[in-house]
């Protein structure tokens, strides 16, 4: 069957409303994906034990589950309760530094807990799995754009504990009547354009949400790591993929699981087209009418030069068609979302 034919028979599966459970429901990209659920009609529940989570980012008609994806009762009591026929699993930790000062955290968290949900999954008789993975997993890939068939070689804790899990969904889909999807992220940004959420967590590294707390006077500068990178300016270049757009792909890999029991795939999410840091703070100084105070830092350890997807697969695969795919218009989503976020939070 075509993919084209898959999706005509998905759009008639999609009717049926199976109702799915999104782990880590209450984070930046889960969130975000529960909205994107829920307005096209989705029967959807969220489980999050709130460390990283907020709980104003679930919509108030969603059943939220206080509690760890590693709760076997808890989980077998939603499927119970939700009906549950699929999860979009999100839940996890996601700091590169981190992972590497405190690598047992990430295996814990991302790998070992990712084990409890499939083993949670297999034993209720889930049929789909939607597992958030990274570009992480290619670790410093020679060439860029990178396909989904480059070399996997993850060089720090975070991508190894991801790429471990894509091993246990492809090991688990063979073994049981259960299939899967794993999309690697390059660089998520941007809010929803309608502000019910966006990037809140406390002390986040994501270029764009720091610069547009510098924009706002929440810092006082963007650091800059490295300026001698073999790129036009010397800065690093990234893939920066809107959050929304993403939460879209998550919907239509779903929709081509359930059209396509038998087959399970492996995409990558980004726009397959690069900015490099300065070009993203000149965007920033762009749509802010401000001048945002840069200050040049050595380069990290394990920072490639570049970084782009090959984004054909998802392209041939699902009929998606990204909606945002302009850097002011990422950054102005992202403003109006940490503006928002003052007030929500009171000042």
């Amino acid at each position: 069957m075509t993919s084209r034919a898959l999706h005509a028979n998905a759009r008639g599966i999609m009717t049926q409303n199976i109702p799915v459970l999104v782990t880590g429901g209450a984070g930046y990209i889960g969130s975000h994906a529960v909205l994107a659920l829920v307005d096209a009609g989705w029967k959807v529940a969220v489980i999050d034990n709130l460390t990283t989570g907020f709980r104003f980012a679930v919509p108030e008609s969603v059943p939220l589950y206080e509690g760890d994806i590693e709760d076997a009762g808890l989980l077998a009591r939603i499927f119970a309760e939700q009906g549950t026929q699929a999860i979009m699993h999100f839940a996890g930790s996601i700091i590169v530094p981190e992972s590497v000062e405190n690598p047992l955290k990430y295996y814990h968290n991302n790998t070992a807990k990712s084990r409890a949900l499939l083993e949670a999954a297999v034993k209720g008789g889930l049929k789909h799995f939607i597992f958030s993975s990274t570009a992480a997993t290619y670790g410093i890939p020679e060439v860029s754009p990178v396909s989904e068939d480059s070399p996997k070689l993850p060089i720090n804790p975070y991508g190894m504990s991801k790429l471990m899990t894509e091993f246990m969904l492809a090991d688990t889909a063979r073994a049981h009547p259960l299939n899967y999807c794993a999309l690697r992220y390059f660089n998520v940004a941007g809010a929803d354009p309608q502000a019910r959420s966006g990037q809140s967590t406390a002390g986040a590294t994501h270029l764009i949400k720091v610069a547009v707390e510098a924009a706002l006077g929440k810092r006082s500068h963007v650091e800059v790591f490295g300026t001698d990178y073999d790129t036009p300016d010397g800065t690093g270049v990234r893939d920066y993929i809107h959050v929304s757009d993403l939460a879209a792909a998550h919907v239509l890999a779903l929709e081509a699981l359930m059209a396509g029991p038998e087959r399970s795939l492996t995409m990558n999410c980004g726009y397959g087209r690069g900015f490099s840091v300065l070009e993203v703070l000149d965007a920033v100084d762009r749509v802010t009418n401000q001048k945002l105070d840069r200050r040049m830092s050595p380069r990290r350890a394990g920072d490639p030069d570049a970084l782009i997807s090959d984004n054909r697969r998802i392209k041939a695969t699902l009929p998606w068609q990204p909606q945002y795919a302009d850097l002011d218009q990422i950054i102005t989503h992202a403003m109006a979302w940490e503006r928002k976020l003052t007030e929500i939070r009171g000042g």
